[in-house]
């Protein structure tokens, strides 16, 4: 992988560059005024991430990047900031002071808006398998600015892991967090998008395998949600009451 920077880079932004470019074992390479395709065919890779004063944008056979962004979860921030309700933060049980356990972090939407949720005495630990994901999501969650402190804040307190989720439950003691949400990858997409394609390209689109749902149910207080497609077999396969549907729909195990 080829990690670089813009054109005409500051010495912190090269210095940056160069501790992610170790953090994920890839090549640096001085950016001078060479375009992206161009390092791409010097070196034979396509798989190329820019470090730049925004944050990190990672490239893979596409000329679209992968970027962190709130995107939505910004959206229903604010609704919530409002005084208006959100259906994951009803589903889960989610209150002031919880800590919740996001096994499948993504670009940490979901994440974010638990942590607004959770307030300050909260914790969110977004964990996410693929090192690159996780880099770009963890140094956006530190750096991105939304014009809401409180917001800055919520994402700042994000705690993110480069991990697979299962390897991580196993070794979590009995009742030890109170919500753990999995947002699985859709297979099947609900609609084609090429924003959201650089993400499915390194996201593990692996079903949820029930072993990881026992951990679960044995980690948590409160709750185990499961996000899924509102017609989707894996609330039945995996033992979740499905509680609200839309397009999308969560599931929840209770804990007792």
């Amino acid at each position: 992988m080829i990690v670089t920077t813009p054109h005409k880079p500051s010495e912190e932004l090269v210095a940056y560059a160069h501790r992610i470019s170790e953090e994920l074992g890839g090549r640096f390479v001085p950016r001078k005024q060479d375009s992206l395709t161009l390092l791409r065919q010097r070196y034979n890779d396509n798989r190329l991430l820019v470090a730049d004063d925004l944050g990190l944008r990672y490239y893979e056979d596409s000329d679209t990047p992968l970027y962190f962004h709130p995107s939505m979860a910004y959206v229903r921030v604010k609704r919530l900031r409002k005084g208006e309700r959100d259906p994951l933060i009803d589903v889960s049980g989610c209150v002031p002071g919880d800590s919740i356990v996001d096994c499948t972090a993504g670009l940490g939407s979901d994440s974010i808006v638990f942590s607004y949720a959770a307030g300050a005495g909260g914790q969110v630990t977004a964990l996410e398998s693929a090192q690159v994901l996780s880099t770009v999501i963890r140094e956006g969650l530190q750096s991105y600015q939304t014009g809401h402190e409180d917001v800055n804040e919520a994402l700042r307190r994000i705690e993110v892991i480069c991990m697979d989720h299962k390897s991580w439950l196993e070794k979590q003691p009995d009742k030890s967090v109170d919500i753990v949400y999995f947002d699985p990858m859709f297979r099947q997409p609900l609609h084609d998008s090429s924003s959201i394609q650089p993400l499915r390209a390194l996201a593990n689109r692996a079903a949820l395998d029930e072993d990881s749902v026992q951990h679960a149910i044995r980690v948590a207080r409160k709750s185990v949600v499961l996000k899924e497609h509102r017609d989707s077999g894996e609330f039945v396969r995996l033992g979740f009451e499905r509680k609200h549907a839309n397009k999308i729909a969560y599931g929840v195990i209770t804990s007792s």
